[in-house]
């Protein structure tokens, strides 16, 4: 009789520990879906050094890139069409991906270096806490020439098919997908600035035909170009990493 007690209460354990285990992962699963693009090497990759001679993957022709839609740090709806007449290095990133956070810095450095009317780093957060995710990270490492914009839903990285963190794409004047880079970078190396100054030449005399009201395809009404919103050291805010 003492023996079956044993075995019943051995199998009730077993069975606590089976369902705990499976909670366990279920609980994992479901972190890890609603962090889509969370790299599954993430230690390795925060502690590789940046590589600045990543060649980026051109497209010969140019490819179309779909309709996104996102917020500044206004909370204005925005889409890519924003910034037609513009070479866009779009930057798909979050505060919660390590190499997205150590190549930032360079991502700033290269838009004080070439950015203006005829070249825009667009770093696109997917932060599910929204700008203030992003406010929170600019100022803990000093960002001083990137505009905040922020897509909670991740929807824009999904449509533009990232596959990791950080995807980056060169986007040419016409809207067209030039060519992407999938994973970190060195931004701000003369090697790199030199492929997109050579792009910013090329891309010169590709100017997109206007449109009335920079209206989408789908027949909604864009904002005006985005006003360019520093971070505001000024502002008390935290930093938003993903839980």
């Amino acid at each position: 009789m003492a023996l079956a007690r044993l075995k019943i209460a051995t199998a009730a354990l077993v069975a606590v520990g089976a369902g705990a285990g499976l909670y366990a992962a279920m609980d994992d699963y479901v972190g890890f879906s609603h962090r889509r693009f969370a790299e599954p090497l993430a230690e390795v990759a925060a502690t590789a050094p940046l590589k600045a001679d990543l060649a980026f993957t051109m497209h010969d022709p140019p490819k179309p890139v779909p309709h996104v839609r996102f917020q500044d740090g206004d909370g204005r709806d925005l889409s890519l069409t924003a910034f037609r007449d513009r070479v866009v290095l779009l930057n798909i990133w979050a505060t919660w991906c390590a190499p997205c956070r150590r190549e930032m810095p360079t991502l700033d450095r290269l838009q004080a270096k070439l950015g203006g009317p005829d070249f825009e780093v667009v770093a696109l957060s997917i932060d599910r806490a929204g700008i203030d995710a992003v406010r929170g990270f600019y100022r803990e490492i000093g960002v001083e020439h990137l505009a905040m914009y922020v897509d909670p839903t991740g929807k824009a990285a999904t449509e533009l098919g990232a596959v990791g963190l950080p995807t980056t794409l060169l986007i040419g004047r016409d809207g067209r997908e030039i060519g992407r880079l999938v994973g970190p970078s060195e931004w701000d190396t003369p090697e790199m600035v030199e492929i997109i100054r050579t792009r910013l030449a090329t891309q010169a005399g590709s100017r997109a035909p206007p449109t009335s009201g920079h209206a989408p395809a789908d027949g909604t009404q864009d904002s005006d170009a985005p006003r360019v919103r520093r971070p505001a050291t000024s502002e008390a805010t935290s930093g938003g990493i993903e839980p």
